[in-house]
């Protein structure tokens, strides 16, 4: 198994899993249920995880079907490549706005979610589209493939800023990892309280340093995305990246845990499950920095 099955894998998981969330969502906005709110906000905020690898293994199948000799129509994946990155970035922006909904609810997350989960349900409908003629040339008009213009080509903008510009690396260098610290410093100081120690705060004044964590894995997102883009036969040939992501992914999902842990007293004693969690998180982000640090020096062919 290669990444390019790992991709043909996920990348149903974006558009339906949304659709999933949409339809919890739109129950849970009928019934006026909280807890099935809560649930369609943590599958969307968890399908906006899954999308990122998604994409990362999409430019894995092209390099193996390339390798392969396979006749590929370029104007067909250079359109999905950008329509997969428009869905991607509003995806993202729509994972961000569940999971601010679920860390403090507002009155102004349901509206923003419901909207932007429709307009990124229909973007990844639309990149399947586009996809499914890489996969199927029988559906391919005889006339070459043309993609209306007024689509932003979101993927080849990203790659010409960071390959035409080589200031812009350097700088992407610093912000991701300023992101990193901000990441893995809340991560460390609400892991420590899960785990009992910081006995004196309540978990509930830590809870506040949660955006702030989350500010962090959104730079590491979109900075870490620039780097894939200038070069990414580098990183989907490498073993490291590839645990990164998987480590990444992971400890994206359990950041889920601290965010709607209910609220205790400074002096309250954390669960077993808590303190499970807290080691976890714990090893798996010290395992993201590891894989991180020596992209260079393992797992590169």
């Amino acid at each position: 198994m290669n990444l390019a099955h790992l991709h043909l894998l996920l990348n149903h998981v974006p558009t339906l899993g949304f659709a999933v969330g949409i339809g919890l969502f739109l129950a849970a906005l009928f019934r006026q249920s909280a807890d099935l709110r809560r649930i369609s906000l943590e599958t969307l905020y968890i399908v906006a995880l899954v999308a990122i690898p998604a994409y990362l293994t999409g430019n894995a199948a092209h390099f193996v079907l390339q390798s392969r000799g396979a006749e590929l129509a370029d104007a067909v994946i250079t359109a999905h490549q950008d329509a997969a990155m428009l869905a991607l970035i509003v995806m993202e922006i729509t994972g961000a706005v569940a999971w601010i909904a679920l860390w403090r609810f507002r009155r102004w997350t349901i509206p923003t979610v419901l909207v932007l989960s429709l307009v990124t349900f229909g973007l990844m409908a639309r990149a399947a589209a586009i996809g499914g003629e890489i996969n199927h040339p029988e559906i391919r008009a005889d006339a070459p493939f043309t993609t209306a213009s007024f689509w932003p080509r979101a993927a080849t903008i990203g790659t010409s800023l960071i390959v035409e510009n080589p200031w812009v690396w350097p700088i992407a260098e610093i912000i991701h990892f300023v992101g990193l610290c901000l990441l893995f410093g809340v991560v460390l100081t609400v892991s420590l309280r899960m785990l009992g120690f910081l006995g004196g705060v309540a978990l509930r004044d830590l809870r506040r340093l949660l955006p702030w964590g989350m500010v962090g894995l959104g730079i590491n997102i979109v900075t870490g995305m620039l780097f894939f883009l200038a070069s990414p036969d580098q990183y989907t040939q490498n073993a490291s990246f590839s645990a990164k992501m998987a480590l990444m992914l992971g400890g994206g999902v359990m950041l889920l845990y601290p965010t709607l842990l209910d609220d205790d007293a400074p002096d309250a004693r954390p669960s077993l499950e808590a303190k499970v969690v807290a080691v976890l998180s714990i090893i798996v982000w010290i395992g993201v920095l590891f894989f991180g640090r020596f992209l260079p020096y393992l797992g590169s062919e």
